[in-house]
């Protein structure tokens, strides 16, 4: 029972006296930090602090529970993860001021970064991704018997989004050692739980998923320790995982600016009297387990390893800024493997063989790859480019998952995170929208941000011209070409399409790799049969010419070779191979050469590669142009299903036209 002056029962827990002593020192700490950032505030020496005071109980009793080699990914109210994995107080009051000793170097702020060596992925703010990248690493140590678990931080609020479904969904039908842990503090900014969700609590949802859920005292620290550590024991043994709600309240804003008036007045006075450091503090002194001038001692120690490290941070010079610096890091450095066929036998292989044959050695090669997607197991995928790959690499390595996209590339980066080199497979690259805040958010961007490698791999059957209307024929690269960080990919015939894909799985930074449907089955050459490799980021003449050239990809290779055969002309043809980054010196090169030149993209004509190519061209290359440069792409409109809209449609139509143009200005 609790005493008449606490409202926790500390006394039926089996922690020993040790334990709870440094579970005091790690709750203490982060209460300190957070004094000191609210006063740093009103003097207006920072701009803004995520408060997670009154919640430091769940932060700090499951952080304590892992294992110091268990990931946990935490959120912005979970300073206490930080501090309790005993991560440099220095360093990290840099990262909150933007400083260039902070862990992004001032590109991020506050707990937006990660750390490797202390096991820590930390958020972005789209609430949801770290939920599907935490089942990445617990099936990484699935996958290497290291019987390890994972914990993931989400709010209440943050359970509304459909991430919080696919992470659950599919950690339950893997069998993935994960808490979710639900710190439900009642609010999602200023929304109440009441607006948010229907259910009563988030218990009476494990049942739906197939998972054990229980619901705790989040302010119990002690509670919050044992439980963790009771449901990590059975995790590492019996690999499952674990919905755990707990129960708290947030008495701050949702950050400081955002202030409290939505919130009534007689929550806070009812839960500042369940404050988990003062009562879990009179608890240990009621108790004899710490005396007052323990507890003086320490908060004198606190307070000044939190002030040298505000100085420290303070004292740092503001960055200095250097663009070249910016881009270096965009990508992580990644030299070509190349990779030479041990043979000169070929075989012909239609476009789809290229792909498949390419997948297929690169596994026999490297047992880190693992497969990833909608029916590509028994099924072997919706256009058979894995079929008979389970039969050969078995079902740990060959996934089929349930239909998500963003769990899907989420699992992916925790994979990668761990060593594993996960593709993932689109059915459509239409359906890509539905994992968009993965790539874009995480995959892009992780390099930069904190230096972490994210090199998931995507294969993307793109393209229309199969009479597949507007939801199964759209030209995707064009969303995710002006995305830093990513690098787009796409093979225009069997010979690339083997070695361009080789290249991309050795590749460390993240791919789309783009591939036409309409070109699978369609086209064949011989090709080598051993493995080779294409270097990522150069283009390639598909014939030379002097009158003009024709810089395309994809099915517009094929378009210029069809109209330049049939006419017999002059014309060069280079096709880019990879849009992202794209290969300046030969646009370069056969400008100068031929003087005019025509843009083709499938995708539509507004915006897109082309567009940009034309400006590149026009500022760094005008005076060599004797004729405008011409664009040709698709209609602005959805892709319409029947054959004749279609062909109407497609940049083809008015291909000639545009040729005519440009050859007789």
């Amino acid at each position: 029972m609790a005493s008449n002056n606490n409202p926790f029962d500390y006394n039926k827990y089996q922690t020993t006296n040790e334990e709870k002593l440094e579970l005091y020192r790690n709750i203490l700490l982060p209460r300190m930090i957070e004094e000191k950032m609210i006063l740093l505030l009103r003097q207006n020496r920072i701009s803004k602090w995520f408060s997670g005071i009154g919640q430091e109980a769940i932060s700090v009793g499951s952080t304590m529970a892992m294992l110091k080699d268990e990931y946990i990914l935490p959120m912005h109210r979970n300073l206490g993860v930080f501090t309790s994995r005993n991560m440099p107080l220095k360093r990290l009051f840099s990262q909150f001021q933007g400083k260039a000793n902070g862990y992004t170097k001032g590109r991020d702020r506050s707990f937006h970064f990660g750390s490797i060596e202390d096991r820590i992925i930390g958020m972005i703010s789209h609430l949801g991704p770290q939920l599907s990248i935490a089942n990445g690493l617990s099936l990484a140590k699935k996958l290497n018997s290291e019987n390890k678990g994972t914990l993931v931080f989400t709010g209440d609020g943050g359970t509304s989004e459909g991430e919080f479904h696919e992470a659950l969904n599919l950690a339950a039908v893997w069998k993935l050692p994960v808490i979710f842990l639900v710190e439900n503090n009642g609010y999602g900014l200023s929304t109440p739980s009441s607006e948010q969700f229907a259910m009563k609590d988030f218990v009476s949802k494990g049942p739906g998923y197939g998972i054990k859920a229980q619901k705790i005292d989040g302010n119990n620290i002690l509670e919050v320790y044992e439980t963790v550590k009771k449901i990590m024991s059975s995790m590492r043994k019996n690999p499952e995982p674990f919905l755990l709600e707990c129960i708290t309240f947030r008495m701050r804003g949702h950050e400081e600016s955002s202030g409290t008036k939505y919130i009534p007045q007689e929550l806070f006075d009812e839960w500042a009297k369940k404050d988990p450091v003062v009562n879990y503090e009179k608890y240990l002194l009621e108790n004899n387990i710490i005396t007052q001038d323990s507890i003086n001692r320490i908060r004198q120690e606190f307070s000044a390893y939190i002030d040298e490290a505000v100085d420290s941070a303070f004292e740092e010079p503001v960055i200095t800024v250097d663009s070249s610096n910016e881009y270096a890091d965009v990508y992580k450095p990644s030299p070509h493997i190349t990779i030479t066929p041990q043979t000169d036998q070929k075989s012909e292989k239609r476009f789809i063989e290229a792909i498949s044959d390419g997948l297929y050695q690169a596994m026999e090669q490297d047992k880190r790859i693992i497969l990833m997607g909608q029916d590509i197991a028994e099924y072997g995928g919706a256009f058979k480019v894995t079929q008979g790959f389970l039969e050969k690499f078995g079902r740990d390595r060959v996934r089929n998952t349930p239909i998500i996209e963003s769990g899907a590339i989420g699992a992916a980066l925790g994979l990668a995170i761990e060593g594993f080199k996960p593709i993932v497979e689109m059915q459509f690259s239409d359906f890509v929208t539905c994992g968009f805040n993965q790539i874009v958010n995480n995959l892009a961007k992780l390099n930069y941000r904190w230096g972490q490698n994210a090199d998931v791999l995507i294969r993307m059957p793109t393209g229309a011209g199969v009479g597949a209307g507007p939801f199964h024929s759209q030209s995707t690269e064009g969303w995710f070409f002006q995305t830093p960080g990513l690098k787009l990919v796409y093979p225009s015939n069997p010979t690339d399409a083997k070695g361009l894909l080789v290249a991309s799985i050795n590749e460390v930074n993240p791919v789309l790799y783009f591939e036409h449907k309409a070109l699978y089955r369609s086209i064949k050459e011989e090709i080598y049969d051993n493995i080779y490799s294409t270097e990522i980021g150069k283009g390639n003449y598909i014939k030379h010419g002097n009158t003009a050239s024709i810089i395309t990809y994809g099915l517009g290779v094929h378009w210029a070779k069809e109209i330049v055969e049939r006419n017999n002309l002059d014309i060069e043809i280079v096709d880019l191979r990879t849009l992202l980054p794209f290969d300046k010196d030969i646009i370069e090169e056969t400008i100068k050469k031929t003087n005019r030149v025509l843009l083709l993209q499938e995708d539509t004509f507004t915006g897109g590669v082309m567009a940009e190519l034309s400006a590149y061209i026009t500022e760094n290359l005008f005076d060599y142009l004797d004729a405008p440069v011409v664009r040709v792409g698709s209609l602005d409109t959805p892709v319409p299903f029947a054959t004749e809209l279609e062909a109407n449609f497609l940049a083809s139509a008015r291909l000639e036209e545009k040729l005519n143009f440009l050859l007789n200005y």
